[in-house]
C-alpha cells in the first residue's frame, strides 16, 4: 500500500486588507505559493491596488481578483480561505461573511473589540463548520513548548508568575493612519485600540500562553491602569494584572511613549531562576540559581556546559502555513479562537474601564519620531521592566502620575 501523502492543490485565498500590515500578509502569501500551499486568488480593498503595489507577488499575466465586495470576492474566485487583516470592529462580521460561504479564517489580532463581539465570531464558525485561526503569531513560536517543558521539568521550580514588558516608540502619525486608530469607539462602536489590545496585544497573549492560562475560564480578576500621553481616546502607556485559576499571577505593561523603544520581552518567575523570551526574537534565555548538580534540561549548545545562564533561539511556524498544513493534512491548528479567550477577557476588562487618564504635560515632553513628532514619558521604560521583574502595577511602582484610584478591577 502506498503510503506517500497525495498530492493537495495549493488552496484559494483571498486576501481582504493589502496594504500597511497587510502587505505583509501579501509577502507571506508569495512565499507559501512558491512552496506549492496556496494560491492567492482575490485582494479585497476599497480602492484596487496597483500594479506598482503587485509587482513581484504575483503573476503580471494572471493577476488576482480584485473587489470591494468582500462575499461577491468569495465567490467568484472559489476562496478556500481568507486572511482578515481589517479594521479590528470589521473582524466578527466579516469573519462570518466567510464562515457562512464555507471559507475558512486567518483573523489577524486581535479578534474582536468586545467579548460579546468575540463570542459571535466564534460561535458562528464553529456553527458554519469552518475554521478560524487567530493572528498571534508569537504562538507559533518553537519557543513556546521549549519554556512549556522547561518550567515542567523544574528548571526554574515552582511557577511564581509571568511578567510582560513592551517599550516601543509610535509618533503622532500612528494614531491619524486610520479613522479608527487611537480610539476606543467610533460612530458608537467599540474600537478599543490601545497599546495593550492591538501594538503589544502579543506580549498579552504570549504572557497568558506561558502561564498556561489562554482559556476564558482561566481568567479570575483582572485590574487595569490605563494612561495616555498622546491626545487621543485610547491608552498608549498601560498595564494589567491577570489573576488566574492557577494562582499564577500575569502582568503586562507596556508604553508607544518609550524613549529609547526595545523589543518586548515576557519573564517567567519561578522559584529557583527566571525564563525570558523576546517574542518577536524567538530568543530564550535561562537563568537559574547556582546549582552545582544542575545540568542544563536539554540545551544542546556547545557552550552551555554547566552554566546556570544561557540563551536559545528557535524557529517559527508561520500561521498561514499552519492553517493549510490543517486543512490539508490535518495537522493540529495552532490557534485556534479558543485559545484567545483569555486575552479577550482582557481586551473586555480595557473595554469596560474608565477611559485612559490623561498624563500631565510635566511628565511627557515632545520628541522627533517618523513620520511626526512624539511624546515621550522620561523613565517609562525603566517603569515597565520593573513591572516585570515584580510583577507589579504602576501605581505600586510608585510612578507620581499613577493614581491607584483609577485602577480597575474585572
Amino acid at each position: 500500500m502506498n503510503s506517500t501523502p497525495r498530492s493537495v492543490p495549493p488552496l484559494p485565498v483571498v486576501l481582504a486588507g493589502a496594504r500597511g500590515h497587510g502587505r505583509r500578509h501579501l509577502e507571506n502569501i508569495h512565499r507559501l505559493e512558491a512552496l506549492g500551499l496556496v494560491r492567492l486568488a482575490g485582494i479585497c480593498e476599497l480602492k484596487p491596488l496597483a500594479e506598482t503595489e503587485l509587482e513581484g507577488l504575483c503573476d503580471p499575466a494572471q493577476p488576482p481578483a480584485q473587489s470591494a465586495d468582500f462575499g461577491q470576492l468569495l465567490d467568484t474566485t472559489g476562496a478556500s480561505v481568507a486572511v482578515l487583516c481589517t479594521p479590528l470592529h470589521t473582524h466578527t462580521d466579516l469573519a462570518l461573511t466567510a464562515a457562512a460561504r464555507g471559507v475558512h479564517v486567518l483573523l489577524e489580532k486581535p479578534p474582536a473589540p468586545s467579548y460579546a463581539e468575540f463570542a459571535r465570531m466564534a460561535d458562528g464558525v464553529r456553527a458554519a463548520g469552518t475554521v478560524c485561526q487567530i493572528g498571534f503569531q508569537s504562538l507559533g513560536s518553537h519557543a513556546l513548548p521549549a519554556v512549556r517543558k522547561l518550567v515542567a521539568d523544574g528548571a526554574i521550580g515552582e511557577l511564581w508568575g509571568v511578567g510582560a514588558a513592551g517599550a516601543w516608540a509610535r509618533d503622532s502619525a500612528y494614531f491619524t493612519r486610520a479613522p479608527w486608530s487611537g480610539r476606543r469607539r467610533l460612530d458608537g462602536v467599540d474600537v478599543v485600540d490601545g497599546a495593550l489590545t492591538n501594538p503589544l496585544a502579543h506580549a498579552v497573549a504570549t504572557s497568558l500562553a506561558l502561564a498556561g492560562s489562554s482559556l476564558a475560564q482561566d481568567v479570575t480578576a483582572i485590574e487595569t491602569e490605563l494612561f495616555r500621553a498622546h491626545d487621543i481616546e485610547s491608552d498608549d502607556t498601560s498595564c494589567v494584572r491577570v489573576s488566574t485559576a492557577r494562582g499564577v499571577p500575569v502582568t503586562v505593561a507596556a508604553t508607544l511613549c518609550a524613549g529609547e523603544p526595545c523589543a518586548p520581552y515576557v519573564v517567567v518567575h519561578g522559584s529557583l531562576g527566571r525564563i525570558t523570551f523576546w517574542y518577536t526574537e524567538d530568543r530564550v534565555r535561562v537563568e537559574r540559581d547556582a546549582d552545582p548538580s544542575a545540568d542544563t534540561y536539554g540545551d544542546t549548545s556547545a557552550d552551555a556546559g554547566g552554566d546556570t545562564s544561557y540563551e536559545i533561539s528557535y524557529g517559527r511556524t508561520d500561521l498561514l502555513e499552519n492553517l493549510a498544513g490543517h486543512l490539508s493534512h490535518g495537522e493540529p491548528l495552532l490557534v485556534p479562537p479558543e485559545s484567545t479567550g483569555a486575552f479577550m477577557r482582557v481586551v473586555e476588562a480595557i473595554r469596560t474601564a474608565p477611559d485612559p487618564v490623561a498624563l500631565p504635560p510635566s511628565v511627557w515632553r515632545t520628541g522627533p519620531g517618523e513620520a511626526a513628532p512624539r511624546r515621550i514619558v522620561d523613565g517609562v521604560e525603566a517603569l515597565v521592566a520593573a513591572s516585570a521583574d515584580t510583577l507589579s502595577l504602576y501605581s505600586e511602582l510608585g510612578a507620581p502620575w499613577a493614581r491607584p484610584t483609577e485602577a480597575g478591577t474585572s
